[in-house]
């Protein structure tokens, strides 16, 4: 459960549903073909929301033109100051462990293991697989240097902004402990690929400050990289969230205040194939009453937030945002 900050009072609990259909609302509202207008919003109010949402996510039944109407605060305010329509979703935070969670096997398409040794370095693409349940897309990222070599990732800890608190991050696996997993759900608004997604080292730089979405990098998302001595970053262009994937996906710039989730990988050296055996950092989807997260790890895996992958889950390469 998931609780929004409405003012001063956090009042409305929703569940996956209701997170699910936030995400697709908002992806919605992104989108060039289907872009929110803000003035109209600001015109019409209410109605214009209805059927913005019935034209382009489906239609409204009672259930959610009163979960709608509980957002109109946060999407007014948004609209007026001219950002994203949508609201501030604060997930309550918790740092979780490793524990319960299936090892999966990641596999291509065809069912074929993904050998760790095939995975290109700093590859433009999106490459994607869920875990530990349906519908939770997380990046496989092998990491370079600048000039293309594979760079070893140590464990680190990661710092939690919203609270102050630490979790270990194991490090990178495979023949030269560079390959990493990330949550690829923005833990801002929980906008997904394409519209976040890893920046190879040569998208790195000022040519991309005047890119097209979703390519389009900030000055301080540039200015934090340099700051930080890494040469690539994972950027959302919803809002400018950035995401150090040498350093456990820690925040490089706001306005998230939380570390995208890492999932746990394993290595088997002896067949070059790759396991994803748990997750660590700030709990995708906590639970517990009131909003209140559990630190227990395996509520993530409750049947409320979707099916478990199971044994295998597939890689998929989706798309090179660079090239349009």
């Amino acid at each position: 459960m998931i609780k929004f900050k409405l003012g001063k009072d956090d009042k409305t609990i929703l569940d996956y549903s209701d997170l699910a259909f936030i995400r697709k609302l908002t992806k919605k509202m992104r989108d060039p073909k289907t872009r929110f207008d803000p003035r109209e919003f600001v015109s019409k109010g209410e109605d214009y929301l209805f059927n913005y949402t019935n034209k382009n996510v489906g239609s409204v039944d009672e259930k959610r033109r009163r979960f709608l109407k509980s957002l109109i605060f946060g999407i007014a305010a948004a609209a007026v100051v001219g950002i994203i329509p949508g609201v501030r979703v604060l997930v309550p935070p918790t740092v979780t462990v490793t524990s319960g969670f299936p090892k999966s096997l990641l596999v291509d398409s065809s069912g074929n293991p993904i050998k760790a040794s095939s995975l290109p370095v700093n590859s433009p693409y999106i490459v994607i697989f869920e875990y530990p349940m349906t519908g939770e897309p997380n990046f496989l990222i092998n990491l370079g240097d600048a000039s293309g070599k594979p760079v070893e990732i140590p464990p680190t800890k990661v710092v939690v902004p919203q609270t102050g608190k630490t979790y270990d991050f194991p490090g990178g696996v495979g023949p030269y402990k560079s390959i990493v997993a990330y949550s690829a759900i923005c833990q801002h608004l929980g906008c997904t690929p394409p519209y976040i997604h890893f920046y190879p080292p040569q998208y790195v730089g000022p040519a991309q400050l005047s890119a097209p979405e979703p390519d389009q990098l900030s000055a301080q998302a540039l200015l934090a990289a340099k700051q930080a001595k890494v040469p690539a970053l994972i950027h959302c262009d919803c809002h400018g969230s950035t995401y150090d994937p040498y350093h456990g996906a820690a925040v490089l710039t706001g306005p998230t205040v939380r570390p995208l989730p890492a999932v746990v990988l394993e290595w088997d050296s002896s067949t070059d194939y790759l396991y994803a055996i748990g997750a660590v950092g700030v709990a995708t989807y906590p639970n517990g009453s009131n909003g209140i997260p559990s630190t227990n790890p395996t509520d993530d895996l409750s049947s409320s937030f979707g099916s478990p992958v199971g044994n295998k889950t597939v890689v998929s390469e989706t798309e090179n945002p660079f090239s349009s």
